[in-house]
């Protein structure tokens, strides 16, 4: 028999149990995702805590099309995060729900349907015409022509800090990067309504310049000048890759927090584990790490709701 064995708890709900209770209880269970989910909120812990680490923060465009925007709102208004790299996407749908509204749909609804009556369906969230690419055209002109008024070339996260700054909604996360000074990457920025609308500026100033360059500048110096460096990293894709890309410059991750849907098999970058950012040296092999199978609209919120009540 090993030495040093833990025995496995049962998790005990109570009425009025909060969510960092339930968290602590499941970290004593030992069972299965809910111990990586526990294990994952204690090692968020660590990272926010943790004096001199740089927090990333890594997902794709989607979950701002459903409630858990929010939950990125906090964790931005709570200091949780000092950078967010993401898609154009992202962008798009906090623009478009703050100055319209999406809807409850569901996954098995009549495609060709919606498309007649003007509705764009993501997943179970329904997304009218009017409250996407028509609200963001008819809002994002007027403001490009005055942040670019003075200057014609900025980097995309400095273009993202000044929309953020024209916006006065306590439910967006640009308004609340800009006023926290979280700055947002978007290494892919035509990939989107909001880049689309950047291109149609283009067809009348055609010495607009939106400087790559600048924005790898500034993951370059943050990453160089960290003590330590933490991410979150929901889903895959260019907004995780962008996070260890430029975190191999300096030896890696410290701290990784995966939370995905993906598998390996197939050597996407989604399903990819850290292990295998380790041989990439984008992870330092003694970094404390964990990856939560699931649906992040269920994981990130409950990770959240822990971290809120410890800090």
């Amino acid at each position: 028999m090993m030495k040093d064995l833990v025995p496995v708890d049962d998790i005990k709900v109570k009425k009025g149990m909060t969510v960092d209770s339930l968290l602590r209880s499941m970290s004593a269970s030992g069972g299965f995702t809910a111990q990586k989910l526990a294990d994952a909120t204690d090692l968020a812990e660590k990272m926010i805590k943790q004096k001199g680490c740089v927090k990333f923060l890594s997902f794709p465009a989607c979950i701002m099309a459903t409630g858990t925007r929010g939950v990125i709102v906090e964790m931005v208004k709570n200091g949780m995060v000092d950078l967010i790299i993401t898609t154009c996407g992202t962008l798009d749908h906090d623009l478009s729900r703050t100055w319209k509204a999406y809807y409850h749909g569901d996954f098995m609804m009549d495609d060709a349907k919606l498309r007649h009556e003007g509705v764009s369906r993501l997943g179970n969230v329904l997304v009218p015409d009017e409250c996407y690419g028509e609200v963001l055209e008819e809002r994002l002109a007027p403001m490009f022509e005055e942040i670019f008024e003075n200057t014609k070339s900025l980097a995309t996260h400095e273009i993202i800090d000044a929309v953020g700054s024209r916006l006065d909604d306590e439910n967006s996360l640009l308004y609340w990067c800009h006023k926290k000074g979280v700055p947002i990457f978007v290494p892919g920025p035509t990939d989107g309504s909001f880049g689309c609308q950047l291109w149609m500026y283009y067809q009348n100033h055609r010495d607009l310049r939106i400087d790559l360059f600048k924005d790898e500048q500034t993951l370059n110096e943050i990453t160089n000048k960290a003590e330590f460096t933490g991410a979150i990293i929901i889903g895959g894709g260019i907004s995780k890759h962008h996070v260890i890309w430029w975190n191999q410059f300096r030896g890696g991750l410290d701290h990784a927090i995966y939370l995905t849907t993906a598998q390996e098999f197939d050597g996407s970058l989604s399903g990819a584990q850290v292990r295998e950012a380790v041989s990439w040296g984008k992870i330092k092999e003694t970094a404390d790490h964990v990856t939560v199978e699931g649906d992040a609209t269920i994981s990130l919120p409950i990770i959240v709701a822990g971290l809120v009540n410890r800090l």
